[in-house]
C-alpha cells in the first residue's frame, strides 16, 4: 500500500528545454540580486554576484587543467567561501562534485579518492587538528609528475592534480580560457547530468556514493523550500556541514534556489557564534540539535537577542514561546542522502494531538512510500510496522559504481532499511534502523521509542544498545550522557519508565558518561560497537 498524501505538488518550473542547472540557478540569482549576500560564515562574506563572478573565474582555471564534463572533483573543505565558489566552478562546467568529510582519516581519504575516480581535488591544507597535507603526502608517496605537472600514482591511479589552500577568488589565477568557451561549456551541461556524488556516513557498512542529478536535487530542493517557506527574504543558520546531503542541499543548494543567505559558523567559541546569530539576524533554522546546544550554555545566551529566529528546527536557541513544551508532539523530520536530503517532513510547526506523537510529517513532494513486512516482503497496511521504501524522481540516480538492480527493486522501490509505519491520514513514524533492532525474548524493541521515553524523563542524550544475553538473545541497555555521571540514579529512571514503556522495553541496564566519552565514527555519529563496551565487565 502506498501512503503519500503531499501537501504542496512538484514545480513545473524546469523543462527540457530550459534545464534547471547549479549553472543556471546561480547566473539567475546574480542577475536578479547581485548585491545580495548569499553567505556569511563567521567573518567571510560572499554576494550572488561574486559567486558568480569568482566560481567563473576557477571554472576556466579548471578547464585549463582538463576538467570538463564528467570530471569528478574532490572537495576538502569545511563550510565557507572556498567550498562554495569551488562547488560552483565545477558543477557549472559539468564536472561531478564530491565532497570529503572535515573527519576523514587517512584510510578513508584513500578509500574515497580510489572509488569516486578523483582526477582533480581541490581542497584545504589543515583544518583544526586535521593535517591534510600530511594525509596525501602519505598517499602518494609513490606519485611522479610528468612535465605539464599532472600527477601519476598507482595508490590512486585516476588522481592527476592536487591543489591545496589555492587562491580560488584571486584575480591573477592562471588560465587562457575565453569567455566564449566558459559559455559554451556550460551551455552544454544538462539538467539530467550527475551534479554530485555525496558519500554516506557509513554507520552501518562501508560508505557508499550517491549519484544525484542537477535537475532532480534543485527541484527537490524548490519543492522544500515551499513545505517550509524559505524565501529571497529569508536568513538562514544551518549547522550542518556542506560535505554532507543536509549541508550541501538542505543548506546550500536550497539557499541558492530560494536566493535566501545563508549563514554558518565554524567557531570553536560559542560565544562567537552568538556574536554571529546576534548579528546577522537568521530567520530559519534547521540543521542537527544537538550541535548547538552548547550555546544555549553559554553564560551570555540569556542576555542574547535572538528573537529574528521565526522557524526551524534548532529549538534550544530559539525563542522560548517558539521552543515546544513536548518536541514528541512536534513533527520531525527524515533525511537520507539517498533521497537528496530530507524526505519526511511538515510545514506544521505547531504542537500536534496526542496521537500524532513521534510524527515524522509526510512525504515530500514527488515521493511515494511503501511499508513492507521485512521477512515476507508483503505490504503491510496502516498502523503496521514494517521497511519503509521510497519511489519517486528526486531519488538518486543510484549508488557510483553498482548496477540500478542493486539499488532498486524491480518496480523503482528504494528499500532504505529503516522501520517505519504510516497511519491513516497518511504521517510517517521512523522507528529507526532494522539492523538496529533488539530482539529480547522473541519481542522487538525499537531504540528510538527507548530513547524518546528516556529523554522525556531525563531530558538528556541517551543512546540505546542490544546487549547478548545467554537466554533472551539480547537485552535492552541504555546509555546517558550526563555533565555529571556521579548524580544519575538508575533505579529512579528504571520505575519511571513503567508508566512509559512495556516491561520488556525498559532497559536492563544503565551507564552515565561525559560527552567526551561517546565514541565517534569519522562521520560524527556515535560508534554503537564501541559504545557497548562500557557494559563489560
Amino acid at each position: 500500500m502506498s501512503a503519500q498524501i503531499p501537501e504542496f505538488t512538484p514545480s513545473d518550473s524546469s523543462t527540457a528545454a530550459n534545464p534547471l542547472t547549479l549553472g543556471t540557478v546561480v547566473s539567475e540569482q546574480a542577475r536578479r540580486q547581485p548585491d545580495k549576500t548569499l553567505l556569511v560564515c563567521d567573518a567571510e562574506r560572499l554576494s550572488y554576484v561574486e559567486a558568480e563572478q569568482y566560481s567563473a573565474h576557477l571554472a576556466r582555471a579548471l578547464i585549463t587543467l582538463d576538467v570538463g564534463k564528467g570530471t569528478h572533483v574532490g572537495l576538502l573543505y569545511p563550510n565557507g567561501v572556498e567550498f562554495v565558489i569551488a562547488a560552483l566552478a565545477a558543477a557549472r562546467i559539468g564536472a561531478v562534485v564530491v565532497p570529503f568529510s572535515t573527519f576523514s582519516t587517512t584510510r578513508e581519504m584513500r578509500e574515497q579518492l580510489i572509488h569516486s575516480d578523483i582526477e582533480v581535488l581541490l581542497g584545504t591544507s589543515s583544518y583544526r587538528s586535521h593535517d591534510y597535507a600530511q594525509r596525501l603526502r602519505e598517499i602518494i608517496s609513490a606519485a611522479t609528475l610528468d612535465d605539464s605537472g599532472r600527477l601519476f600514482c598507482p595508490a590512486v591511479p585516476q588522481l592527476r592534480h592536487i591543489i591545496l589552500d589555492g587562491r580560488t577568488t584571486a584575480e591573477d589565477a592562471p588560465h587562457n580560457v575565453s569567455e566564449e568557451l566558459l559559455a559554451a561549456t556550460q551551455d552544454d551541461v544538462d539538467g539530467s547530468d550527475p551534479l554530485t556524488i555525496v558519500y554516506t556516513s557509513g554507520s552501518t557498512s562501508a560508505p557508499k556514493g550517491v549519484v544525484h542529478t542537477h535537475t532532480a536535487l534543485l527541484e527537490h530542493q524548490r519543492n522544500l523550500n515551499e513545505i517550509r517557506a524559505l524565501t529571497p527574504d529569508d536568513v538562514l543558520f544551518c549547522n550542518s556541514p556542506f560535505f554532507w546531503i543536509g549541508g550541501f542541499a538542505y543548506g546550500l543548494l536550497a539557499t541558492l534556489v530560494a536566493g535566501a543567505t545563508l549563514v554558518c559558523s565554524n567557531a570553536t567559541d560559542p560565544g562567537k557564534t552568538l556574536d554571529l546569530l546576534e548579528s546577522e539576524k537568521p530567520t530559519v533554522t534547521n540543521g542537527f540539535a544537538a550541535g548547538i546546544a552548547h550555546l544555549a550554555q553559554h553564560p551570555s545566551f540569556a542576555d542574547r537577542d535572538l528573537s529574528s529566529m521565526r522557524r526551524g528546527n534548532l529549538y534550544p536557541i530559539m525563542p522560548a514561546e517558539l521552543r515546544p513544551g513536548d518536541p514528541e508532539l512536534r513533527h520531525n523530520m527524515l533525511g537520507m542522502t539517498e533521497a537528496g536530503s530530507v524526505v519526511l517532513l511538515s510545514g506544521d510547526e505547531s504542537d500536534q494531538p496526542e496521537h500524532r506523537r513521534g510524527s515524522y510529517g509526510r512525504p515530500a513532494p514527488g515521493f511515494e512510500t511503501m511499508i513492507l513486512e521485512t521477512d515476507t516482503g508483503t505490504i503491510l497496511p496502516p498502523g503496521e510496522t514494517g521497511e519503509l521504501c521510497l519511489r519517486g524522481p528526486y531519488l538518486m540516480e543510484g549508488y557510483y559504481k553498482r548496477t540500478r538492480e542493486e539499488c532498486f527493486d524491480p518496480d523503482g522501490w528504494f528499500h532504505t532499511g529503516d522501520l517505519a509505519r504510516v497511519d491513516a491520514d497518511g504521517f510517517v513514524y521512523f522507528l529507526g534502523r532494522s539492523g538496529a533492532m533488539i530482539k529480547t525474548a522473541g519481542a522487538n524493541v525499537a531504540p528510538a521509542e527507548v530513547e524518546r521515553a528516556i529523554n522525556g524523563i531525563t531530558g538528556t542524550a541517551v543512546h540505546v544498545v542490544g546487549l547478548p544475553h545467554p537466554t533472551r538473545g539480547q537485552t535492552v541497555a541504555a546509555v546517558l550522557v550526563l555533565d555529571d555521571p556521579t548524580t544519575f540514579d538508575g533505579s529512579a529512571l528504571r520505575e519511571k519508565l513503567r508508566a512509559e514503556l512495556s516491561a520488556y522495553k525498559i532497559p536492563t541496564r544503565f551507564a552515565a558518561v561525559r560527552a567526551a566519552e561517546i565514541p565517534l565514527l569519522s562521520s560524527g555519529k556515535v560508534d554503537l560497537r564501541q559504545l557497548r563496551k562500557v557494559f563489560d565487565d
